[in-house]
């Protein structure tokens, strides 16, 4: 199962694998807080495209486009399969630092991680 979750809320036993999914650090968070099984930068929007979203609800949808090509690349692909058998043996928590619930990149990747476990 691949769950999503802000990094700020408080870890749970249900998490199962927490992984961050941000290419920077959340701001005021310690590692201690976090409690991070992995921090996945690889896997996070480049940063012009984070840059260029900037969490905009009205840029989401080609935000959406944008940040599946990135990930349709070989690495990136590579790591959504190895995460999809995970979360096919036990939770993984996509972790992430934006305050919209809705429009981040972790809601993306749990589709595209989603999708993976159906071909695999």
């Amino acid at each position: 199962m691949i769950r999503i979750k802000r990094v700020y809320e408080t870890p749970s036993a249900h998490d199962g694998m927490r992984i961050l999914v941000d290419r920077i650090w959340p701001r005021g968070c310690t590692k201690k807080q976090a409690r991070l099984d992995a921090w996945r930068k690889e896997l996070a929007p480049s940063t012009a495209l984070r840059t260029w979203f900037g969490h905009d609800p009205a840029k989401w949808m080609e935000f959406r486009t944008r940040y599946r090509k990135e990930l349709n690349r070989p690495e990136q692909n590579r790591a959504i399969e190895d995460l999809a058998r995970l979360a096919q043996a036990q939770t993984v928590t996509l972790l992430y630092g934006a305050s919209d619930n809705e429009h981040n990149q972790a809601v993306v990747l749990k589709e595209c991680i989603d999708r993976a476990k159906d071909r695999i």
